[in-house]
């Protein structure tokens, strides 16, 4: 069944702590129980891939995973990483609000934010994250 292929997710994540790749791919595979690999040359069938890499800003590790298991929900993901690393991972939102992102905090709670991104050469900072008002459904866009 093609809508079941376990292979086709990319998420994109970023940390509140400057993490090493080690410690990511374990606190990754650890909440998808599969083997995590960097993203490179040589792979593992069934590995999911992850290329972790640090910018400025108030989340400074970058986590992109790719190849990820598209039957368990992003946010329930990036949720158990956050308590397994002890960190707040912040991640977008499925609206079309640049500026709102979901926020896993390392108690396994979820919340909608607002945070300011700049692009650099390295990557996307994301800085000034605040509370969205109006809870898991209706956040409004805070007034500049």
């Amino acid at each position: 069944m093609a809508d079941m292929d376990p292979t086709g997710g990319l998420w994109n994540w970023a940390a509140s702590a400057s993490l090493s790749e080690e410690r990511v791919h374990a606190a990754l595979a650890g909440a998808l129980e599969r083997t995590v690999v960097p993203l490179g040359p040589e792979t593992v069938a069934g590995a999911v891939l992850c290329d972790v890499y640090h910018v400025g800003g108030d989340f400074p590790t970058l986590i992109d995973v790719y190849l990820a298991p598209e039957s368990l929900a992003e946010a329930t993901a990036a949720s158990a990483v956050a308590v397994r690393l002890e960190v707040e991972i912040i991640l977008p939102d499925d609206t079309l609000d640049p500026t709102r992102f979901v926020l896993a905090r390392p108690d396994g709670s979820l919340g909608l934010v607002h945070a300011d991104e700049v692009e650099t050469d390295d990557g996307p900072e994301r800085r000034r994250v605040r509370p969205c008002t109006g809870g898991l459904t209706g956040c409004e866009r805070p007034a500049a």
